[in-house]
């Protein structure tokens, strides 16, 4: 017998679909957060002058295009995705983009 697993993403804010997972640390804690492209965007956007003038703090291998997997906005995952499907990935429309698919695409841009 198959079995077909789907997760869905749900915006830990508002209960809406999510469409990522953010990740972020403050005071030695690691957070991860399931988001919709604006409340991503409203935590970066209230996080920024923080990050500007803070410097990068010894951790885990940065992941993403600005250092942190969280930080690879909506825009980013769409071209991953159209990247990865031109490339012969298998992608879903919606929801998390595998790391190994990240990894390629950075691979690939640099």
């Amino acid at each position: 017998m198959a079995q077909k697993v789907q997760v869905l993403l749900l915006d830990d804010i508002d209960g809406g679909d999510a469409s990522e997972t953010v990740s972020f640390a403050i005071d030695g804690k690691s957070y991860e957060i399931d988001l919709n492209e604006a409340n991503a965007k409203k935590l970066r956007e209230a996080l920024e002058p923080y990050t500007a003038a803070g410097r990068r703090g010894a951790g885990r291998p940065a992941r993403g295009s600005r250092g942190t997997r969280a930080s690879s906005g909506s825009q980013d995952t769409a071209k991953i995705r159209a990247w990865a499907k031109e490339n012969g990935y298998d992608v879903n429309d919606r929801g998390r983009v595998p790391a190994n698919i990240r990894e390629a695409y950075e691979k690939a841009s640099a």
